[in-house]
């Protein structure tokens, strides 16, 4: 393993983390993190699967309270994201040709923690593309105690009538040699960078849309814009794919905002009515990035998550 940058100033994580370089057999480069538990009785490991755009250092807070209450935490940039390889001359633009890709990245980062010698019982937290990655390694047979997830992409938040033409359009672009194409309605720039505070789809915090702003600001090699045409087609299968899949059995909590404007909350419900063992939980006035909401929401998902995880693993162990 080769050491890889890690942001400190950036991540506001507890002390102890560091990344490093991992290459999947397909010659991609993934840059993996890894947070000890700072707490004298240790728990297990947290494996924590990152959305769209995102990078191990924002979840520097949520590592911290992990970490505290007994848990390791292992984190990764996905492949075109990040400070991962971006195979696309445009290294702004995000892609994959398909979402199996993902899974490849998956099998990386439980290498990883098997290198490290990290301690079962292995839990899963997992935020919006996060969340679809997570459900299909979980279908496949990846070994964790539970799961927990913040604003699943399990669909995506578009109007009945709207839905049918973004994928068709996304297929046929793709089909069509014009899958590289910038998704309509994206940017080439990052959409903390582009957005204004006042309507933003993530957060209602100013502190934490600042700090976003700022990790993006001073370390631009994290930055990335929209989603490639190929990337949304992708998506598509793959939450297509995954509706027509029973839940797996294990416990679940997820927990998505009342105001949330990016990922379909319809297909989060249909899917965790159905799920035995699985909980929803609805956050009043929050948007999309619940683990970079105001104070209140924060740090009552950091409770409720560690509190899953404790549950789980008594049970399991009793």
């Amino acid at each position: 393993m080769q050491a890889a940058p890690f942001y400190t100033d950036a991540a506001r994580g507890p002390d102890g983390g560091h990344a490093v370089w991992w290459t999947t057999p397909d010659g991609t480069r993934l840059r993996l993190a890894h947070w000890p538990t700072v707490a004298d009785r240790v728990l297990g490991t947290v494996l924590l699967f990152p959305g769209r755009s995102e990078y191990a250092e924002k979840y520097g807070p949520a590592a911290a309270a992990l970490t505290s209450a007994g848990w390791h935490v292992v984190t990764i940039d996905w492949r075109g994201q990040g400070l991962a390889s971006r195979r696309h001359p445009d290294p702004m633009l995000g892609h994959v040709d398909d979402f199996q890709e993902y899974q490849a990245d998956v099998a990386a980062l439980m290498q990883f923690v098997a290198a490290l010698g990290l301690p079962e019982p292995f839990q899963l937290l997992s935020h919006s593309m996060g969340g679809c990655i997570a459900l299909r390694s979980l279908m496949g047979g990846l070994a964790v105690r539970s799961a927990v997830f913040s604003a699943p992409m399990w669909g995506i938040k578009l109007f009945p009538t709207v839905e049918p033409v973004a994928v068709n359009l996304a297929s046929l672009m793709h089909r069509s040699g014009q899958g590289f194409r910038l998704t309509p309605t994206t940017s080439r720039a990052s959409y903390v960078l582009h957005a204004g505070f006042r309507w933003n789809m993530l957060t209602r915090d100013p502190e934490m849309w600042h700090w976003m702003r700022q990790h993006l600001t001073q370390h631009p090699d994290l930055a990335l814009g929209g989603p490639s045409l190929t990337w949304l087609h992708a998506a598509f299968n793959e939450m297509h794919a995954l509706a027509r899949m029973p839940s797996p059995t294990l416990a679940a909590l997820t927990v998505i905002g009342s105001s949330e404007r990016i990922i379909c909350p319809r297909a989060v419900r249909k899917r965790m009515a159905q799920w035995t063992g699985g909980r929803l939980d609805i956050y009043p006035r929050c948007e999309h990035e619940v683990m970079m909401e105001v104070p209140l929401h924060r740090e009552r998902f950091h409770s409720a998550v560690i509190e899953h995880f404790r549950q789980t693993a008594e049970m399991r162990a009793a």
